[in-house]
């Protein structure tokens, strides 16, 4: 069953080359919004919290700070309405899933720039 499915994941899902990024980086993310018979492509810019999944299940979430209050959305890597993938800066983090980056404000949520 695991082969079925394995093998299915890879002749039928599409994957997109998006560049690689990983948790502490700051993207931004361009996706088409369809309202009524328009569409229209929104940005979404904030710091990588965590990738997680493998394969055509794989997301990654992305949180940004909208005045005082913190927004968090989560993006499957294979959605059909992702255009394209900016990488702004590289941070350097210690942790793949940097969770503990929700309770820091101020100077202490600043991340280290990590060179290229």
């Amino acid at each position: 069953m695991a082969d079925l499915m394995k093998f299915v994941n890879d002749e039928f899902v599409t994957r997109k080359e998006f560049p690689t990024f990983g948790a502490g980086d700051t993207i931004t993310v361009y996706y088409e919004i369809k309202e009524g018979e328009k569409t229209r492509t929104q940005f979404f810019k904030g710091v990588v919290i965590q990738r997680r999944g493998s394969g055509a299940t794989e997301t990654f979430t992305i949180r940004k700070m909208s005045g005082a209050v913190g927004v968090e959305r989560i993006f499957p890597v294979n959605m059909p309405a992702l255009q394209k993938v900016e990488i702004n800066k590289t941070g350097k983090v210690r942790r793949a899933r940097i969770f503990y980056f929700r309770e820091l404000t101020g100077k202490k949520a600043r991340i280290k720039d990590r060179r290229r």
